[in-house]
């Protein structure tokens, strides 16, 4: 009988123990996204603790990832995503590349983005401009910012490289600041069904303006315009003359409005009472050699 009963306390224990086991299994593997497998070691490897199994596990995908990244670093990165990223008065656009379309839609690579993005409008925010300024961060610039978990862009990087399987460059990143009297509206193109923080697509924008109007109508059909029209300045109407042909116009205010075509920007904009103060349009894959990115498009 007490033969029974210790057998029957050692088997109940042994089903609690593998339960739980199981939920933390689970738990972990819900956190980090690997494999089973390698939760299962990882937890083995430090007694069931799930916090020093998680970092085990970030610290080996990180030797991977950085491993994989050494291996891939030649090869050519011609797809991948503008992301746009505002926040009232700050703003953000990010060119990061990939080597497939496939992987462009994947969505760890959109988590990636998610995360450069984050971090450049922080980077943003700490500078500490006043009024109205813009400027360039380059592929070495942004691999040194700090994410908002405290890793770098770099190492974020690494690790979507190791988990993808494929080159990955983050390119390129232009920062934009207002005054409070000023909008900031971003935009890409095309556009997400269900927009969040950031958008995606192969175009963005983002544009600083004063209006009467309604602000987020009016700014992102503007935008829509200047991803469509790419236009290369703003213009000033008492001195820019419009092109001979409508085609050939790279003048903003001149151009046909590309949501209606019978009237051009600037009428748009006098009936609208609107002044654009700046803007800036990235193409995903464009050349930017010659590009004066730094400079802003004022009117005038």
């Amino acid at each position: 009988m007490l033969f029974k009963n210790i057998t029957r306390f050692i088997s109940t224990n042994n089903v609690l123990w593998q339960a739980s086991n199981k939920s933390l299994l689970a738990k972990l593997r819900k956190k980090t996204g690997y494999t089973f497998a390698n939760c299962k070691k990882a937890l083995e490897l430090h007694e069931n603790d799930v916090e020093k199994a998680e970092k085990w596990l970030r610290d080996q995908a990180q030797a991977l990832g950085w491993s994989k990244a050494q291996k891939l670093q030649g090869r050519a990165t011609s797809q991948g995503l503008i992301a746009v990223i505002t926040n009232q008065a700050h703003g953000a656009l990010i060119e990061i590349n990939c080597e497939t379309d496939f992987v462009a839609k994947n969505k760890d690579f959109h988590g990636l983005s998610e995360v450069v993005a984050d971090a450049v409008l922080k980077h943003n925010l700490s500078v500490g401009l006043n009024g109205h300024n813009r400027f360039i961060l380059d592929a070495d610039a942004l691999k040194s910012l700090s994410a908002c978990d405290g890793i770098s862009v770099a190492d974020h990087s690494a690790l979507a490289i190791g988990t993808l399987g494929e080159n990955i460059a983050v390119k390129r990143a232009l920062c934009m600041s207002v005054p409070n009297d000023v909008h900031l509206v971003g935009f890409s193109h095309p556009a997400a069904s269900e927009p969040g923080k950031v958008l995606y697509g192969k175009y963005g924008a983002l544009l600083a303006f004063k209006t009467q109007d309604d602000p987020i109508v009016l700014g992102k059909q503007l935008c829509q315009h200047i991803i469509g029209m790419n236009p290369t300045k703003i213009g000033n109407p008492e001195v820019d003359e419009p092109a001979q042909s409508s085609d050939d116009e790279a003048t903003l205010i001149h151009q046909e409005f590309i949501l209606d075509p019978s009237i051009k920007v600037q009428q748009l904009l006098d009936e609208t009472n609107t002044q654009i103060l700046d803007f800036a349009r990235f193409e995903m894959g464009e050349s930017i050699e010659g590009q004066d990115l730094d400079a802003v498009e004022t009117a005038g």
